[in-house]
């Protein structure tokens, strides 16, 4: 791992990082904050997945997330949305797919299976880097994230609910396979067969019996996707089927940007650290 920057706020360090990642084949770039409370004690992670067309930088720019941060005593790790590099197979003009749109899956398809391996880099390589790295409490975990960055929450946890205490996100991608501007992604990163886009889909995977024990879902109801691209009313449908709580909260006249993220960054961090305390 090498040091790129970084950075007092909040009585906390903001890093980011560098590292050569044998699951994706290339060199990643990764966000680490850490509060004060981190010099004298391991503290808990909440992990912060981005959406389509951004870094790691989006957030750590724009997201507001430190003050909260260092309040908590909560380390905040931003991964990058995909592989990157020139020896990465990308489509530059389309911003639906390859660089900064890896959906967080492992793609089983040439030529994106080499390096588009995003699921795998953040449950295995990415985790074990901040276990070793990082004082990081593993043993106390949450994540959200933003819109494709939700979707990738969602399913995350999902599948790996021993792992995380909470998940939330900011209007997230919940039935990515129907969506209009995920299914064509799918359908190039895991072939034609619809069945196996299933463990990618957080709807899906509720209705093929995966549990978490409580969501939050901030929505805006002033986005210009909500109706083609996020529809959270569907995973709300399969929650209430399923028992499963859920927090949906739809928010008046806020779009899809960061003043909408930033704006409700400060509640996201409270309820995961509330979850993280015990």
């Amino acid at each position: 791992m090498k040091t790129v920057s970084t950075s007092k706020a909040h009585g906390g360090v903001q890093g980011v990082y560098t590292h050569q990642s044998k699951t994706c084949d290339c060199e990643m770039t990764f966000a680490v904050y850490a509060p004060p409370q981190a010099a004298q004690q391991p503290c808990p992670v909440v992990w912060y997945l981005s959406g389509l067309t951004c870094s790691h930088a989006n957030v750590m720019d724009k997201g507001e997330y430190r003050q909260a941060a260092a309040e908590h005593g909560l380390i905040i790790v931003c991964p990058d949305t995909s592989p990157r590099g020139e020896n990465v197979p990308d489509e530059a003009d389309n911003w639906q797919f390859g660089s900064g749109a890896g959906f967080y899956l492992d793609a089983t398809q040439e030529p994106w299976l080499k390096n588009y391996r995003m699921y795998s880099y953040l449950t295995e390589e990415l985790p074990a880097i901040i276990a070793e790295e990082f004082p990081a409490d593993m043993e106390r975990q949450s994540i959200f994230g933003h819109s494709m960055g939700g979707h990738g929450a969602m399913t995350i946890a999902l599948k790996n609910s021993g792992r995380y205490r909470s998940c939330s996100a900011f209007a997230p991608i919940v039935n990515p396979m129907t969506a209009d501007w995920s299914s064509g992604a799918f359908a190039r990163y895991l072939g034609d067969d619809s069945a196996n886009w299933r463990s990618y889909d957080a709807c899906a995977l509720v209705e093929d019996g995966y549990r978490l024990d409580m969501f939050l879902l901030d929505q805006g109801d002033a986005d210009g996707f909500l109706e083609t691209g996020l529809r959270p009313w569907l995973f709300e449908e399969v929650c209430k089927k399923a028992n499963i709580p859920l927090t949906l909260r739809m928010q008046e006249g806020y779009d899809h940007s960061y003043n909408f993220i930033s704006t409700f960054m400060d509640d996201h961090l409270a309820w995961h650290a509330e979850r993280l305390a015990g």
